[in-house]
């Protein structure tokens, strides 16, 4: 962490890691750990699991809230378990395993097995070439090129604030590149709108659902359509055709379980935070598109709604479509993805088969400690 950087230029991940040091020197009897992981490197998370740990054996009360099973066996004597705002178990952690907890959440049996379709595809249909970005004289994005190819997770690894934001704004069009060059289906869209881009096929689902992926005040079925409002299924001479507005939100409600008050005119601000990332994976996956970037598609998501997700990139990737997923989630990027690389300090440093590789050795290149030619 740069000490000199103000708190409102840091990002999520970054100001979480502020809060855990905050956390660490303060003098505390009781310390509630809100997802304070979900930003460290395997090894990273191993120190602070220690730190929990000794916290305890010094006679401090720890309170964990997490989404991370597993952490929960690794430090917890007792789980409190939640559904839709009520209590529905309280267990001894050695008597459940993660299977258990995980069904007492959702209330039903839920898979934790990814199962893969073998897919083998030559073809590209996205490409990046040494690109480069800026932020005033800072460079972020350095010389980075890699491709995906059609029916292919390419799964994008590293400690928050590496440049993983910065690459997206810049392949969606948000933020300006210095000099590369970004093809989709072999055309060059590197000097392309946003709209541009998404007519020619990319889809985007945002790392920050409230601030780039819905707008809050809207109903959710103009929210389902707003990128596609100027089309002629919404519109006919300027005039927006309700009717179809609210049908094809129907539909979507419907296929892809949107949970809300009053269906289709709910106001989005009043869902919660999966069903409203439900409704941009719906917008998302049901225009035409041929590559999704995917930002941090399972933030802050049950194990349910985790399970929906990657149901959803999964059949992208079964229909051939390219998948770019950016994920600070290790388990997910392993579980998903068909090769990995490792983003440090804007450069890609490794290149991964998550089939031949840890998470233990991912760490390594996501904290500096080891990288490679790409």
């Amino acid at each position: 962490l740069n000490l000199d950087t103000l708190i409102k230029n840091l990002t999520v991940g970054q100001q979480q890691r502020v809060e855990i040091l905050k956390m660490l020197y303060r003098d505390a009897d009781i310390l509630i750990f809100d997802e304070p992981t979900a930003v460290l490197t395997p090894q990273e998370i191993e120190e602070l699991m220690k730190i929990m740990r000794n916290f305890v054996k010094e006679g401090k009360t720890i309170m964990l809230i997490t989404h991370k099973l597993n952490e929960i066996k690794a430090v917890a004597d007792r789980v409190t378990i939640l559904r839709r705002g009520q209590q529905v178990g309280v267990h001894n952690v050695s008597d459940v395993t993660t299977q258990d907890m995980a069904d007492l959440m959702v209330g039903r049996n839920v898979s934790f097995e990814v199962s893969k379709k073998d897919i083998k595809s030559t073809d590209k249909v996205f490409e990046v070439q040494a690109l480069n970005v800026l932020n005033g004289d800072q460079h972020i994005i350095k010389d980075v090129s890699f491709e995906v190819n059609k029916g292919e997770i390419v799964g994008i690894a590293g400690i928050d604030g590496n440049g993983q934001s910065e690459c997206v704004y810049a392949l969606t069009g948000m933020m300006p590149i210095a000099s590369g060059n970004v093809l989709l289906n072999g055309e060059e869209i590197t000097q392309k709108s946003i709209r541009q881009r998404y007519e020619k096929g990319l889809s985007h689902i945002p790392e920050d659902r409230q601030k780039y992926g819905v707008v809050l005040d809207f109903d959710l079925q103009s929210n389902l359509m707003v990128q596609e409002y100027y089309k002629q299924t919404f519109q006919n001479k300027g005039f927006l055709k309700l009717d179809a507005i609210k049908t094809h939100a129907n539909q979507l409600i419907e296929q892809f379980d949107i949970r809300s008050e009053q269906g289709a005119t709910t106001t989005v601000r009043s869902m919660s935070g999966g069903n409203q990332q439900k409704a941009i994976v719906a917008r998302e996956m049901t225009k035409m598109h041929e590559l999704l970037i995917a930002v941090q598609p399972t933030r802050g998501l049950d194990v349910g709604a985790i399970e929906y997700i990657h149901s959803q990139l999964l059949k992208a990737r079964e229909e051939h479509k390219g998948v770019l997923l950016f994920s600070l989630e290790l388990d997910e990027i392993m579980k998903l993805s068909d090769r990995i690389l490792v983003m440090y300090e804007g450069e890609i440093v490794g290149s991964f088969d998550p089939k031949k590789t840890t998470q233990q050795e991912l760490g390594l290149y996501m904290s500096g400690a080891k990288r490679g030619h790409v």
